[in-house]
Order: structure tokens, then C-alpha cells, then sequence
């Protein structure tokens, strides 16, 4: 079990690639025009495993 799930915001496209797979999950800061993860968001939803493998930055992990 995951304890949470991490976006380099370093290395964040902005593309909202996971917000879109899994928008219970990410969600998108348009200040920053970068991805977030959203303050309690279930790291073992099925959808994250899914926006990590579609992320072109690859700076989405799970800690």
C-alpha cells in the first residue's frame, strides 16, 4: 500500500495527462500551470498506476 502519490514539479509538462485519467487524484494548478496532487487523495486508486505509465515527464511516483 502506497502512502502517498509525488509530481516532481520540477519536471511537471502541465500536459494534465493524470488529471485527466485520474482527476479523483490530480488535479490541475493553473497558477503554476503545473499538476497536483490532491491533500488526501486515495494513493491506491486504480487510476494512478495509469497516469504514472502515461506521464511524458515520468515525474509521477508513489512513496
Amino acid at each position: 500500500m502506497a502512502d502517498k502519490v509525488i509530481i516532481d514539479q520540477d519536471e511537471c509538462l502541465g500536459c494534465e495527462a493524470c488529471v485527466e485519467l485520474c482527476p479523483e487524484v490530480f488535479a490541475f494548478n493553473d497558477d503554476e500551470g503545473k499538476a497536483e496532487v490532491i491533500e488526501g487523495a486515495d494513493a491506491d486508486a486504480e487510476c494512478v498506476d495509469e497516469a504514472i505509465a502515461s506521464c511524458p515527464a515520468e515525474c509521477i511516483s508513489k512513496a
